[in-house]
């Protein structure tokens, strides 16, 4: 039998993703569960604290999917491609970017998640320029430090600054292409230029 606790995690968060962190109250989540309002208070003294959890889950949903993809051994220019369909199909139904509402409504748990985005994000894109580099994707002389930390500060900017999400998928792309172009070699323009034609 599924944990009660888990179970409103898991449709909370379907919920904020898909209608915003700020407009679903307690009430809406209830509502939708068929349960007493009483019944997630159990769990949770409040909003906040629902909040926080539902992140911390989608955040370990993320490690464990991106994970999945770096085992099945990609070439760095495709890998990029298949983590960022992984996030499309996460946040398929946000209307508005998770980032974008958390930094503007709940300041506190967007730094949190920003902490840990910080440390995964970063060294998912050491790891990717890395392997792209040693597979002849990438050029040798790059200064794979700061190409880490513009890419990063690239992409997080967009999700922070955007309001609807299909606007950030779209500038996210750009920004995919735009950071391959500036560290790929022949092999890897080629290689994405593949994969740009695959999504037009």
């Amino acid at each position: 039998m599924e944990n009660p606790k888990i179970k409103i995690i898991e449709r909370a968060a379907d919920l904020f993703l898909k209608l915003g962190f700020k407009s679903i109250t307690m009430d809406d989540i209830a509502t939708d569960m068929g349960i007493s309002k009483k019944t997630i208070y159990k769990y949770f003294e409040n909003k906040e604290l629902l909040i926080e959890a539902t992140t911390q889950m989608v955040q370990e949903q993320i490690k464990l999917a991106m994970e999945a993809i770096f085992s099945q051994n990609h070439n760095p220019v495709c890998e990029n491609f298949e983590i960022r369909e992984m996030f499309k199909g996460l946040f398929q139904s946000a209307h508005t970017s998770p980032l974008y509402q958390l930094r503007k409504h709940y300041p506190e748990i967007y730094h949190k998640v920003m902490a840990f985005q910080l440390e995964e994000c970063s060294g998912f894109i050491r790891h990717n320029i890395v392997k792209g580099i040693e597979q002849g994707y990438y050029r040798e002389d790059i200064p794979v430090e700061h190409i880490v930390k513009f890419y990063y500060a690239l992409i997080f900017s967009i999700n922070e600054n955007t309001i609807l999400e299909k606007d950030a998928l779209v500038l996210e792309l750009s920004a995919l292409e735009y950071h391959t172009r500036a560290i790929a070699t022949d092999k890897g323009i080629a290689e994405l230029e593949k994969h740009l034609h695959l999504n037009n």
